[in-house]
């Protein structure tokens, strides 16, 4: 398997090289040279196979050898552990659960193929690898769960102060041993700025192995497309068009939806369902990209100001002629605010008896809107257990939202992070003094 720069189409690196360093050295992100569609008679039979059978045919053919099957196997099935049940709410308005992992957020289904892959790549070496990684919420958890006690590897993880929820925050603050936890006083964006920019510094990085965690690192956007697939089928009907809504923040979730479109799957449209950090929905309406400093909401997962994957979206899409005008083909931006999102909740609950967290629930308004002119099963991305979320929901809700026990654990744990401003020189102090 090839990648290439998305900066740079004619500079290739192998698998290995992509995943270990994340982020290529002309600022861009790697992209596979190919993504080639999956064998004929995969989708006509895929109710016969299991998630990680699943899983282990799409990386099958994406790595095209680079893994031999017995070992790619291993990590398939050490990573893709637990489930993620399709849950009908009407005729035409489904919910993927994709929060039945360690972390019960869909980024376990990245960290944890993540951490099972570096550990293989990693294998060997003398110098230990160093994962950074930057956090709106979810992320944090997913990969502190899914790297803690990897040998050979430490993980630094950078959240914004005061802008994640308190269970999110004890995820990834109270695991200690091989993850550190550095609550930055800024905005996600300030976070994933300073991580980018430790890959660009030559100098720290002839000190130290340097690894993302992050949907940038293309090792976490790879399993993300494992549950679109396992989606399609748990559905019933597959006579209507399908569309997937998808809460959307640095945009990983929505391209590798697209990765599984371009797979084979069958999908008609997928819905870029944003809070009022509506950079994406804005330039699909206009053709004009304007990234800006992200706006504080309920659904902090989504509090980005300039979404990395966007790079990837337009590499994808302007391979085929007119870039927006492509991408407008396949995808629908919606975008909806703080007030709208508790109405969606109470929605939700009130017509089907189902508990949804603020991010779905902005997936269910824009799917609500969609279906309004379209006749279309469509699923929404429901990626985190709502309890994370618990102030909102309890406010949203006429009763107080119950606390799963492994994350009221969490309550009693003690909070171990390290105050950083926003600078990067002072991370990167902080990294050499490590």
């Amino acid at each position: 398997m090839k990648l290439y720069s998305t900066n740079n189409p004619n500079s290739f690196v192998d698998l290995k090289e992509a995943v270990l360093k994340g982020l290529p050295d002309d600022n861009g992100l790697f992209m596979p040279t190919s993504i080639p569609t999956l064998p004929d008679g995969f989708i006509s039979d895929i109710k016969q196979r299991t998630l990680p059978e699943i899983a282990f045919e799409v990386c099958k053919n994406l790595f095209d050898g680079y893994i031999v099957e017995a070992d790619l196997s291993t990590i398939v099935e050490n990573a893709i552990n637990f489930p993620a049940p399709l849950v009908p709410l009407s005729k035409d308005i489904n919910v993927l659960e994709l929060f039945h992992g360690p972390s019960m957020a869909f980024k376990d289904f990245g960290a944890r193929f993540m951490g099972q892959l570096m550990g293989y790549f990693n294998k060997g070496e003398s110098q230990e690898l160093n994962i950074l990684v930057a956090t709106s919420g979810d992320t944090g958890g997913a990969v502190a769960a899914g790297f803690l006690d990897a040998p050979g590897i430490n993980v630094t993880i950078l959240y914004p102060s005061g802008k994640v929820s308190d269970i999110q925050e004890k995820q990834l603050t109270t695991l200690g041993k091989n993850i550190t936890a550095l609550e930055i006083d800024g905005t996600f964006d300030d976070c994933q700025r300073m991580v980018k920019q430790a890959f660009l510094d030559k100098d720290l990085c002839s000190q130290m192995r340097l690894a993302s965690a992050n949907s940038i690192n293309i090792a976490r956007l790879i399993p993300q497309t494992f549950y679109y697939f396992e989606a399609y089928k748990q559905l019933e009907d597959h006579t209507l068009p399908i569309v997937f809504s998808i809460p959307s923040g640095n945009f990983g979730n929505l391209t590798a939806g697209v990765f599984a479109h371009k797979m084979g799957l069958p999908v008609q449209q997928f819905l870029a369902a944003t809070n009022i950090n509506d950079i994406i929905p804005k330039y699909l309406d206009t053709g004009i990209y304007s990234p800006k400093s992200s706006t504080e909401t309920i659904s902090n997962a989504m509090d980005v100001g300039d979404p990395s994957n966007y790079k990837r979206l337009v590499d994808i899409f302007k391979q085929e002629g007119s870039t927006w005008n492509n991408m407008k083909e396949l995808l629908t931006g919606y975008s909806y605010t703080d007030e709208a999102t508790i109405e969606g909740i109470k929605e939700v609950y009130s017509k089907y008896g189902y508990v949804i967290d603020p991010h779905a629930a902005i997936g269910y308004l824009a799917l609500q809107k969609y279906l309004k002119s379209h006749e279309a099963n469509g699923i929404i991305l429901e990626t985190a257990h709502y309890a994370k979320f618990k102030p909102t929901m309890d406010k949203a809700l006429d009763f107080e939202a119950p606390v799963p026990e492994r994350l009221a654990a969490l309550s009693d744990k003690e909070k171990i992070a390290h105050s950083m401003s926003n600078s990067f020189d002072e991370f990167k102090t902080f990294l050499l003094a490590k």
